[in-house]
């Protein structure tokens, strides 16, 4: 009877001898996503504990946003971006412009980069108007964006902001997956630890309307 060695050399002599399988390069990297791409963003987020609201028109999108924030005090949800400020002003969303966040923020609105339907991530960069403060600090993250904005997987992502800035990359540029988590206390997930406990996303899926 051969011994444990033996046998482990016998495996290593046949492995040598034999053609090893050829990789297929034609074969695609990912897995096909769902069409419309939203619907894929939306599910992928779903996994990481993040909800995407679809509207169909920029005026569902700002109604729902409002019906969403009824339950907020106004001088504690912050948004400093000037596109989107002047959106909540037209369609009477309450909140508060301010550079001395609020030590109780609740609620942060910001737009974005790209959403990538892959990961359900959300690119952020600081030429977006909201200080990193913004993404970080409140309770609840708030991202508006419109369909025109999200793309497939993470490379379409990258090309797409090298051609958006072509003179100078935004000197921040980073992903965000969901509400910030951790599992290092006795590997039980806690949800808004180094961030907000949760992600909204609302997307217009109709940019024309």
């Amino acid at each position: 009877m051969a011994s444990a060695r033996q046998e482990i050399l016998n495996k290593l002599k046949k492995a040598v001898h034999n053609e090893p399988e050829k990789p297929d390069f034609d074969a695609p990297v990912y897995f096909p996503l769902e069409e419309p791409l939203e619907e894929s963003f939306k599910a992928n987020l779903a996994k990481v504990n993040g909800s995407v609201h679809l509207c169909h028109s920029k005026a569902e999108l700002y109604s729902e946003l409002k019906t969403f924030l009824d339950r907020f005090v106004k001088e504690l949800i912050v948004c400093n971006e000037s596109n989107l400020k002047s959106n909540l002003q037209k369609h009477l969303v309450p909140f508060t412009s301010t550079s001395q966040l609020p030590n109780d923020l609740q609620v942060g609105i910001t737009s974005c980069e790209y959403l990538i339907a892959h990961t359900g991530s959300v690119m952020i960069s600081s030429a977006q108007g909201s200080e990193r403060r913004l993404f970080v600090f409140p309770e609840i993250h708030v991202v508006i964006a419109d369909s025109e904005q999200v793309v497939a997987y993470l490379e379409e992502a990258y090309s797409s902001i090298k051609k958006k800035y072509p003179d100078q990359l935004p000197s921040h540029i980073s992903l965000l997956t969901g509400p910030s988590r951790t599992a290092d206390i006795e590997k039980t997930l806690v949800l808004g630890a180094h961030g907000p406990r949760q992600f909204h996303v609302f997307i217009n899926q109709n940019f024309n309307k």
